[in-house]
């Protein structure tokens, strides 16, 4: 063998390396793997089934459990377009590369799943390849769902199958080039998507599992609030840190005390996933305003409490970018000077806003539409408060739903930016920035 050969396969060899080290740097640890100890199969765990539906509803129909489980993945905000059928898909996630569509999961035979057998089911809820062999992309959560069991996963089918079917086709993707090629996905999917089921750890007590098993697998937190790494899957180095999908922020929930939840009472934690508000913390609003009313609100009490706990023992992650603590609520003096951006900001917020939030920031009609200790006015970037104003929110209430109208069409991008860097200065830590230009990007990366 000449030398200039001998050269080139050590080449080789030595990029095979680096590359293989670069994959592996990415991949990085799974979800669990913060948890440590002995997993063991799930016919192996001596302590109770963590998976399936809670004890009242052990007994139930396939379809009733597949109901259940069906509210606790989601199914039903991401594969129905505002103002469509339920699950007949066609919402939009927008993408810095361009718009993606969910796809229709009603049994209609021709353009939904009424044709899927169990095992075409399972490799597209499980390992994100349709009836076709075409890969799914990543939007579809199945590096989550992947953990789900066998049972759980076909649950859900004998539900939708139960529906009555739709023929809807969404709308072609509009993807650019290299992401609009779906044969990518595999090799993809190879690198971030094991293809594995749920392992309960030993050590660990049935509530944790289970917990575990809802977070990871089912509500897939982590998909939203967990930061993604140059691959876009997820970097779990930086477990629930926090990250901005479709144009919201997901804020942090690792137990970072100043950050995160860490310094949440169970309560408070409780309160905020079963209806969407806590006392001190705020409203949630977007999608996880969504996720509340259409999945973890309709989730047993026990299991909530089997999430909180699950949470708590995720390690603490600080966001750099968030001030320690959520400001006080404002002076009831709203005297302040000057004029320029902000001027015009007070006047907004006091023709459209302060009817119901109030000078302080404590609300005057209901706890719900309070902003002091909110991280949305407390984020210096003002995300979720621009979207808010653009978008409006809705919350259920003890007394009916509230709801914030979307100003979007009123406003324009200038006065949008005007007023969330009025409502971060006056209520927040600090005030935000936001350009007209910042709130058009916004605008574009909202979900349709």
């Amino acid at each position: 063998m000449s030398r200039a050969i001998r050269r080139l396969l050590a080449g080789i060899v030595v990029l095979a390396v680096i590359a293989a080290g670069v994959v592996w740097w990415l991949r990085g640890p799974g979800p669990m793997d913060f948890a440590g100890g002995t997993t063991v199969a799930l016919a192996d765990y001596q302590a109770g089934d963590p998976t399936g539906v809670p004890a009242s509803l052990a007994k139930a129909s396939p379809v009733e459990r597949g109901e259940y489980l069906a509210r606790a993945a989601d199914c039903v905000v991401c594969h129905t377009a505002k103002g469509g059928q339920p699950f007949a898909g066609g919402f939009a996630f927008s993408l810095p590369f361009g718009t993606l569509y969910s796809t229709n999961i009603t049994p209609d035979k021709e353009t939904g799943i009424g044709n899927y057998s169990d095992q075409d089911f399972l490799n597209a809820v499980r390992r994100g390849v349709r009836k076709d062999g075409a890969h799914l992309y990543p939007a579809m959560s199945y590096t989550s769902y992947t953990y789900m069991t066998d049972a759980d996963v076909l649950a859900i089918k004998a539900y939708l199958s139960s529906l009555a079917p739709v023929r809807a086709t969404p709308p072609e993707n509009t993807l650019g080039f290299p992401f609009n090629q779906r044969w990518a996905m595999g090799l993809w999917s190879v690198v971030f998507s094991p293809n594995t089921r749920f392992k309960p750890h030993a050590a660990r007590s049935p509530e944790w599992n289970r917990g575990a098993y809802l977070a990871e697998a089912l509500a897939h937190c982590g998909e939203c609030h967990t930061p993604r790494n140059l691959a876009f899957a997820l970097d779990n180095r930086a477990k629930f840190a926090g990250a901005v999908t479709a144009g919201w922020r997901a804020f942090n929930i690792s137990s970072d005390k100043n950050t995160g939840v860490g310094g949440w009472s169970d309560d408070q934690l409780i309160a905020y996933l079963s209806t969407g508000h806590a006392a001190g913390h705020g409203t949630a609003s977007g999608p996880m305003g969504e996720a509340v009313d259409h999945s973890l609100s309709r989730m047993a009490p026990e299991d909530i409490r089997a999430m909180v706990a699950y949470l708590r023992s995720v390690p603490a992650v600080a966001s750099s970018d968030l001030p320690a603590g959520t400001a006080p609520a404002a002076p009831a003096s709203h005297k302040e000077g000057g004029g320029g951006a902000l001027a015009e900001g007070k006047r907004i917020f006091h023709g459209a806003c302060v009817s119901c939030h109030g000078w302080t920031g404590e609300s005057p009609i209901s706890p719900v539409a309070t902003l002091t200790g909110s991280w949305a006015v407390n984020d210096p970037a003002a995300t979720n408060v621009a979207q808010i104003v653009i978008s409006g929110t809705a919350r259920h209430t003890p007394q009916g739903v509230l709801s914030m109208p979307a100003f979007g069409s009123i406003y324009s991008d200038a006065e949008v930016a005007t007023v969330a860097n009025y409502v971060t200065a006056r209520f927040g830590a600090k005030g935000a920035q936001l350009t007209e230009q910042d709130v058009a990007n916004l605008r574009k990366q909202t979900a349709k």
